[in-house]
């Protein structure tokens, strides 16, 4: 089970502890209360309740609850949004959700707490949690499916969060808990589908679509794997600030419709060895047409459209491989975080809100008017 808290509460007129203690078999590390101790100490949250919509997103507070056997209690420090958060609140991911439901998938922060067992973590290090809270390696299965943070779980847009150990992934010491509560889904998303799944190859050329969290990540992926990178837009500027990070070619799809020809052309007419496939059905065909013979299509995303007719005669003709990335497992988590502190590769972070405009920023997010990704500090 998964739960979101607040602080613990302490006897009144306790002093701050520098040591670990133990209380009920859970291992803590506080600071002094700030208010009243005899006052029950609830966490403070936002949930989707009495149906979906933006305007169903509302703060609220619930009861504090301490971590069991093999749980973690994370003071969260920032959350960062994936278009799937806003699918969840929109009732466009699971309009079966059941709810109310803490969103977001993605959230960075502190333990505070541990529960009997734990061995992984100890109060006071700094994590990230794992979306899929039990998916560790290997291959995709059901159950993994349904342990997921942001929904059906309890999310991250809370100001304490408990999960199991094992869903727990530390954070690279010279990222800021901003920077770091970006990595869960979309860095992990595109690393899976590049490096995981994709076996990418120095020299390779891979085609990116528009300038969200996972395209940049696949950017910066790629251009640390060695890649020739294509990328579109609709924006000249963002096609400009891309190719600073090191993007070769941009393409606005706007001025350019054909863009998978337009991508064609810039490989010599061979195609692109590998799509990192954003916008879902409504953009596919023509990811198949840009991609070459023998080539690979991940599909991660539908920004664009989730249903249409998609013409499969180029995936048989072409040899085409044509990929489903779920995000990925810690294994895939780990090996990311180690690769990026290794090249000090620092996430793209466009915007940063506060708690209280939680709503404000998924509406931005909503907009399309970001370069990376938007972030809440949660304080």
């Amino acid at each position: 089970m998964f739960f979101l808290s607040h602080a613990r509460r302490l006897p009144e007129n306790a002093s701050s502890p520098t040591t670990e203690g133990s209380a009920g078999g859970v291992r803590v590390r506080e600071s002094a209360p700030t208010r009243d101790a005899l006052q029950p100490w609830t966490m403070k949250a936002y949930e989707i309740r009495g149906g979906f919509g933006l305007d169903k997103l509302v703060a609220c507070e619930r009861p504090d609850p301490e971590p069991g056997p093999f749980q973690v209690r994370i003071r969260v420090k920032a959350t960062s949004l994936n278009y799937r958060d806003l699918m969840m609140v929109r009732g466009q991911y699971n309009p079966r959700q059941k709810l109310p439901l803490v969103p977001n998938s993605d959230g960075a922060g502190v333990v505070d707490a541990v529960g009997p067992g734990v061995t992984r973590v100890k109060p006071g290090d700094r994590v990230m949690g794992l979306f899929s809270q039990n998916w560790l390696a290997g291959e995709l299965s059901r159950g993994t499916q349904t342990q997921t943070l942001g929904g059906p779980l309890d999310g991250a847009l809370a100001d304490t969060m408990i999960v199991h150990e094992d869903g727990a992934v530390p954070t690279p010491a010279y990222l800021s808990d901003e920077e770091a509560s970006t990595l869960p889904c979309a860095a992990v998303t595109a690393w899976s589908a590049l490096v995981t799944q994709g076996a990418l190859q120095a020299g390779d050329t891979v085609l990116l679509q528009g300038t969200g969290g996972v395209s940049l990540f696949a950017l910066q992926i790629a251009r640390m794997m060695g890649a020739r990178i294509l990328i579109t837009s609709s924006k000249d500027d963002k096609l400009a600030r891309a190719k600073e990070l090191g993007a070769h070619e941009g393409i606005n799809y706007v001025s350019t419709k054909d863009w998978d020809k337009a991508a064609r052309a810039l490989t010599g007419g061979v195609g692109v060895d590998h799509v990192v496939e954003v916008g879902g059905a409504g953009t596919l065909e023509r990811s198949l047409r840009a991609v070459r013979t023998g080539g690979t299509v991940s599909v991660i995303g539908v920004l664009d459209s989730a249903a249409s007719s998609v013409n499969v005669l180029p995936i048989l003709m072409n040899n085409l491989r044509v990929q489903g990335t779920f995000v990925g497992h810690r294994q895939s988590f780990e090996a990311l975080t180690r690769a990026f502190t290794q090249h000090g590769i620092r996430p793209v972070v466009d915007r940063v809100f506060p708690f209280a405009e939680a709503v404000a920023a998924f509406e931005y997010l909503q907009s399309g008017a970001h370069f990376g990704k938007v972030v809440i500090r949660v304080d």
